[in-house]
This record gives C-alpha cells, structure tokens and sequence, in this order.
C-alpha cells in the first residue's frame, strides 16, 4: 500500500510537470526555424483539420486526453470504422534538398489486433484531391507508421515515386521494417531522410532500421528497374523438354511384385490381454438419470437413458469383444513404378529471353514529391488510438528535442505504472496460489471419516469462505476449533462403561445415537460440491 502510495505520488508529480512542458514547447517549436510543422493538439483539431466528407468514412474523431495524462491527442473513438483527416500545409515542403525528419506519437490505447495507425504526407491538391473528399485513392508522396492484422506487423515506410518514362507512380515499400510495439504504452515513430539517399527509422528514437534509397536491398521494387527484362512475347517452343529425369523404358515389374497386398493385416500372434472383460459393455446406462418430469413421449419420443462410460473398465485394461489388433504386412510393396534415369533428351527449365527495358531510366537520388498536408486515412477494428506531436522539420536536433519533452516523461510515467501492475498481477497470481492449496486441503480435511457428522457444516464454510476470500482466515480458525473439540470429546467425552454379565457394554446417551445416525446417513449420502472457481 505504501509502495502504491508513492507510485501515484510520483505520477501525480509528472503528470503536472508534463503538462507545463507541453504548453512551453507547443509554442517554442510552432515558431522554430527548422519545425516545418508541428501539432501538439493541446487546442481542439476543429477548424483546423478538415474530416472527410466521404460517405466510407464514418468514424468519429475526438479531442481527447490520453489516459493517466492531461496531454490531449486525436482520438479514434470508434471500434471497426474508417476514419479521414487531413491538415494542410502553409506551404508545400520540398524534400529535395537536406534533411527532413518526420515524427509523430502514437499511442494504442486498447491494443491493435487489426489496424493502421500511420501517416499519409500528401501530394499537392492539382495532383486530384480535395481535403473534404480525403480517401485511400488520395495521391500521397509518403506513408509512414504503424501497421497490424493477422501477419502483418510493421512500421510502414512507403514512398510513392514517378517512373519518368512512363510517368506512373509506383509505391516502393521498406523492405525489413522493425514492427509495432505490442504494449499499450505511448511511442514515438521517426523517419529521417538524408540528402545523401539514407533513411533512417527510430521507434523511441533508437534506430530500429537503416536504409538507401537506391539499393534494390533495401526497397520492393527498386526505384531504378532492371536493364534488362524478359520478353513477354517470347514463348517456350513446344518440343522443350524440361524433366531432369523420366521412368526408365526398359525397366519391368518383377514376378514377385504383388501390387493388391494389403498395407495392414491381422496379427496373428497377438493374445486377449489377461483382465480383460469380453462380457461387460464400454458404456452402461446412467442409474442416476431420471425422465424428465415434463418429457411427453408423443412430442419427443421414447425417452431413453442417457449412456454413460462403464466404471468396470477403467482398472480393466478394455471391455466388450475383444479384437485382433492390424500390424504392418511385411509382403507389402504397392504400386510398382519404373526407377527413374537421367533424361537424355532434356533441355533445362525454359526461360524467355531478355530484352532491354523499355521503362528502365537512371537516377542519382529520388525525385519526392512535395508534402502539400498530412493526413490520417486508416481502417481499423480497434477504438482508443491516440495520434499526437506530429512533426515534420528539418534538423534531428529539434526532433530529438521534442521527444524528449513531450514523449520521454509520458512515456517514464506509464512505464512505471505498468511494472507496479505487472508486479500486483504477480503478487496476486501467487496469491491465488496460495489460497487454493489452503481450500483444497480443507476439502480434503472436511472428508476425514471422523467428521462425519459435521461434513456438512464443515463443506458450507468452506464454501463460503471460496466465494467470499476475505473471511477465509476466521473460517480456518473455525475448522480448526470444531476438529480440536471433536478429538477432545472422542479422547474424553461422555461415554460411559457399563459391566453386563461379564462383558463391557457401552452406554450411548440419546444425543450421542442421534449424532451417530446423522454420521452414517451423511456418509451413505454423499454431499454434491459446488463447483471449484480456480481463477
């Protein structure tokens, strides 16, 4: 409880720290030279980002706080809908020339079994979008973040590049992407682009991948496409031969070859196991089952009694007729096929030849396409993700700076609240442990044969004590004391010896022959349990 104490204390004290950092910084990166764009949602995204108008997506947005925080994010707050949004930029930013870093929070409030929760940075709206109509056909340069459903688990980088020969644009996706975190804690995805065609991926700001734009390694497909491509006109001729090996013409089936064999037959050998019951069925009528009071034999039929599993046969080692068991037949062969032999006549495994790519072009670094907005066009089947601090600027410094005053102390504050949870689910678990050994020795305590007349009593408080744990002490101290006074009672009670003609007889007073005939009823009519809750 103290531990606990200080835990909410010490959380108490970040949390308002957190939010004084948070204001100071909202307004210190709104205005620095190398922050592009910066959103802290501290004030409400209405009127300043544009929901889609688009009738797929119905998902509602909120302003809202994340949990343990007074720090506000974008809210999706609906389970399995899509959801679009979308902020324009002052100004288009250029990717062409130094670095630019992209960053933004994303916290999955209620986990993600099957999602996105990534960023699309926008091509400029004469590319065929308006922000009202945002949907997944809106062009994007880049999408970047989260990703999850089924085997899918990866933080998305895709860049969306211009073939100059044909002028398509082709989405070329980041190879080896590090995957989502799978806790529910706050995290801080960043993609840094270099001038010199590096990409770098941090997850918390530790770098999770590394990459080059134009290496074929890195990226599917590669931004330069192949010299040399097959030709599709180009067809395998129709005498090509492509088997390595063909069943030998020569070879023949043996005499001895006998194809119908069975592959199983009887063991012959085999013997009835000694105990076993050839005259006792595996199951026997229920002798407990009654018809049912209400059951009409016109409606439901004849009513017939329930089967149940012979209690004979579970020390036997089988009931009713036994059979020989089947083995293996050793004469079996099946099917006869020729061996095979190398293919004097094979050619190799036909390919069609090359031809120059037509759409083939070179290129020293990637042509991006200029950010005009960014947006959030997701589908998911969870609620509570929470998108925050989304920045885009020019200088790691300032991305470095802001998670560190925004991320880093969110981030502390719910880590050390999930260890204290983690340890009071441990401590807990150990406790159930603990509690069910104690019930199951007084159960086994309650069916001594000397308690026989106060098993009843004694399973009622056992039970009790199961459904309601906190008085589980006081009816230990209970048990114990009625066990205590019982041996008092048979070592020194109130029996007393009378001689009759010789022999020693005891004398029974009335309340001894009454408890006597309540411990062999109790003992010939067994007691039903309820049921054990072991969790």
């Amino acid at each position: 409880m103290e531990e606990s104490k200080h835990i909410r204390m010490r959380c108490s004290l970040l949390f308002a720290s957190l939010l004084i950092i948070d204001c100071f910084v909202s307004e210190i990166y709104a205005s620095s030279d190398s922050t592009i764009f910066y959103e802290s949602f501290n004030e409400s995204f209405v009127g300043s980002w544009i929901v889609s108008e688009n009738e797929h997506y119905s998902g509602v947005w909120q302003h809202s706080k994340s949990e343990g925080h007074d720090d506000h994010g974008l809210l999706v707050s609906e389970k399995a809908r899509k959801y679009a949004i979308v902020k324009e930029l002052d100004k288009p930013v250029e990717l062409k020339d130094g670095t630019t870093v992209l960053q933004f929070e994303v916290r999955l409030q209620n986990g993600l079994e099957c999602g996105g929760a990534y960023l699309k940075y926008l091509r400029p709206q004469n590319a065929g979008w308006t922000a009202k109509r945002f949907d997944n056909e809106s062009p994007y340069s880049i999408m970047f973040g989260p990703d999850k459903c089924g085997a899918t688990n990866k933080v998305h980088f895709i860049l969306k590049h211009k073939n100059p020969k044909t002028g398509e644009y082709v989405e070329h996706h980041l190879k080896s992407p590090p995957s989502v975190p799978s806790d529910r804690l706050t995290h801080v995805y960043t993609a840094i682009l270099k001038p010199n065609n590096e990409l770098r991926i941090l997850v918390d700001g530790k770098e999770k991948n590394k990459a080059n734009f134009m290496s074929s390694d890195d990226f599917e497909p590669s931004l330069i496409p192949a010299k040399m491509i097959p030709d599709p006109d180009d067809e395998k001729p129709e005498n090509w031969d492509e088997r390595s090996k063909i069943p030998d013409p020569d070879a023949t089936k043996p005499d001895d070859w006998d194809e119908n064999a069975p592959m199983e037959i009887l063991d012959e050998e085999a013997t009835m196991p000694e105990g076993w019951l050839e005259n006792e069925p595996e199951e026997i009528d229920d002798p407990e089952a009654l018809k049912p009071e209400d059951w009409d034999d016109e409606e439901d039929g004849e009513w017939e009694v329930p089967k149940i599993e012979n209690p004979k046969c579970e020390s036997a080692p089988g009931c009713g007729e036994w059979r020989r068991p089947m083995k293996r037949n050793p004469d079996y062969k099946g099917k006869w096929h020729a061996p095979l032999i190398d293919n004097p006549n094979y050619m190799g495994i036909w390919k069609p030849r090359e031809i120059p790519n037509p759409n083939y072009f070179e290129l020293d670094k990637p042509d991006f396409e200029p950010i005009a907005a960014v947006g959030i066009e997701i589908w998911t089947m969870q609620d509570g993700i929470l998108f925050d601090n989304i920045l885009i600027a020019n200088d790691e410094k300032s991305a470095k700076s802001i998670r560190d005053s925004t991320w880093k102390p969110k981030f502390s504050v719910e880590e050390e609240k999930q260890k204290a949870e983690e340890k009071a689910a441990a401590s807990f678990e150990g406790l159930k442990g603990i509690q069910k050994a104690v019930f199951d020795g007084l159960y086994k305590i309650a069916e001594l044969p000397f308690l026989g007349a106060h098993r009843t009593k004694l399973l009622e408080l056992v039970e009790k004590a199961e459904e309601q744990p906190k008085i589980t002490v006081s009816v230990v101290v209970s048990i114990v004391v009625i066990i205590f006074s019982i041996l008092l009672r048979m070592l020194f009670g109130g029996n007393k010896a009378v001689q009759t003609k010789g022999k020693v007889k005891v004398a029974v007073t009335e309340k001894d022959e009454g408890e006597s005939r309540m411990s062999k009823e109790d003992a010939n009519a067994p007691r039903k349990r309820n049921a054990r809750r072991d969790n």
